[in-house]
């Protein structure tokens, strides 16, 4: 009998995998901190003897090499990858053998990179899986433009194709399991549902009901801004990135968190957005563990930053740290544990206000409102509060010029981003309120029509920014 486990990664949107017949096992696509997966390993009571590379990650550092390394299995990446390791090269239609019982299959499947391949399981002479990292996802596929838009049109078509070779060749009844597409930007659109099988996704996938041309309208319409750390995961992965280092930072005392902050570097507060609201250490920064904390500390942060963490519990910094490893930032600078008033050191805590949307209507028309909306583009042409400064999350660091003079209340969707920027913000000098509400509360109250109902602002437009790969 053959199980697959899953290791969930949330705060990226991926899964790893581990497969086993009760005596060997492989796995695809591990992450950084594959400790996960060697505990998962004994917990069966298993030897892990292949690890397996789906294509080199734009989205985070693999630990496929350094697990592969510390138990001594195979490390099979494909052949036509130009790697600085030694690797097991793998091609298409390769078939390797794991332990007595499993066959795995590799097949090309470009379409997220050129040398894309997904890996075939069969066991007792029957197709039992496919490993499908970031080709064929739940209800969609992964994007095509993270190579640049040179490649984007190449990749799009060839992976529209490799879609349909896998339904061909594979039976309905092959459980798929993709890597990304659980909330990972590496995913086209949104993908949907937990489990699927190839005749699931023969059924409700875009990829395999539409035709080619109303397929790559439909994806490439789709796409939108991704994480700018993904810029330096590709030559990591290539580079064979070591074992991480997650022991415990030096612990900075008030004087040395201050100092930190006068020298441009980053103090990050880890606890949720309310209580940084409430108070914190004047110049920190809010990236709580509640919500998609690396990706978006990733994404603002100007890479190479030193980077120190403010947990109220060892616990709590831990946890960030292990996430961090994920995309490359491997050592904090520092870290700090309590709360702010431990942090600021007999210091005034700052604070800021906190609102929802209700509020924001009640406030609307007062002479110094700024309403900065930091929301992605596609969520922005939805729906949005007419006269509103419109900055994704991700750009905001670099245009604060943009923001005019005033009270800025900052929303987004949900909450969690608007935290983030009104945190930088107010770290800058600036007053902000955080309109920590649902966008649909927004328009419940009537405060956006539809895209629909009303035409494109100029100044709207004008806000649209282009997908830089």
């Amino acid at each position: 009998m053959i199980t697959v486990l899953p290791v969930e990664t949330p705060g990226l949107g991926d899964r790893t995998y581990l497969a086993h017949d009760g005596s060997v096992a492989l796995v695809v696509d591990p992450q950084r901190d594959y400790d996960r997966v060697t505990a998962l390993a004994d917990a069966a009571g298993v030897r892990i003897t292949h690890v397996f590379e789906t294509h080199i990650h734009n989205d985070y550092v693999t630990g496929g090499l350094a697990l592969a390394r510390e138990v001594g299995a195979q490390y099979l990446v494909n052949a036509d990858d130009e790697v600085s390791y030694e690797r097991t090269p793998v091609r298409d239609d390769q078939v390797i053998e794991v332990g007595d019982t499993m066959r795995v299959r590799a097949i090309h499947t470009p379409g997220h990179t050129h040398t894309h391949l997904s890996y075939a399981l069969e066991a007792g002479g029957e197709q039992i899986a496919v490993f499908t990292g970031g080709s064929l996802l739940y209800g969609t596929t992964g994007r095509p433009d993270l190579l640049g838009p040179d490649h984007t049109d190449t990749l799009v078509r060839a992976q529209w194709r490799s879609a349909h070779r896998l339904a061909e060749e594979l039976p309905d009844e092959t459980a798929v399991y993709p890597t990304h597409g659980f909330g990972s930007f590496c995913s086209a659109t949104q993908a949907s549902g937990l489990s699927s099988t190839i005749g699931e996704e023969k059924r409700t996938n875009t990829a395999l009901t539409a035709d080619e041309e109303a397929y790559v309208q439909q994806l490439l319409a789709g796409l939108d801004a991704y994480p700018a750390y993904y810029a330096h995961m590709g030559p990591a992965n290539s580079g064979g990135p070591g074992k991480p280092d997650l022991s415990a930072p030096s612990v900075a005392d008030p004087a040395e968190l201050r100092r930190r902050i006068e020298d441009g570097e980053w103090v990050v507060d880890l606890r949720d957005r309310t209580a940084f609201a409430a108070g914190h250490l004047a110049g920190s920064l809010n990236f709580g563990l509640d919500g998609q904390f690396v990706t978006y500390l990733g994404w603002l942060i100007p890479w190479g930053t030193p980077l120190t963490l403010l947990g109220e519990t060892a616990d709590d910094v831990a946890e960030a740290q292990r996430e961090l490893v994920r995309i490359g930032i491997d050592r904090p600078a520092a870290m700090a544990t309590g709360g702010p008033d431990d942090w600021a050191g007999g210091e005034p805590l700052a604070s800021y206000e906190r609102a929802g949307f209700g509020d924001l209507k009640a406030a609307l028309g007062s002479d110094d409102l700024v309403v900065l909306d930091v929301r992605r583009n596609q969520e922005r042409a939805e729906a949005h509060i007419p006269g509103s400064v419109h900055i994704p999350v991700h750009e905001v660091p670099g245009r604060l010029e943009e923001i005019p003079a005033g009270r800025v209340w900052v929303h987004c969707a949900g909450g969690y981003r608007a935290g983030v920027v009104a945190a930088l913000l107010h770290a800058r000098g600036r007053d902000v309120v955080a309109v920590d509400d649902s966008f649909d509360h927004a328009l419940d109250l009537g405060l956006c029509p539809m895209a629909s109902d009303t035409p494109e602002t100029p100044d709207t437009h004008d806000n649209r920014q282009e997908i830089n790969a």
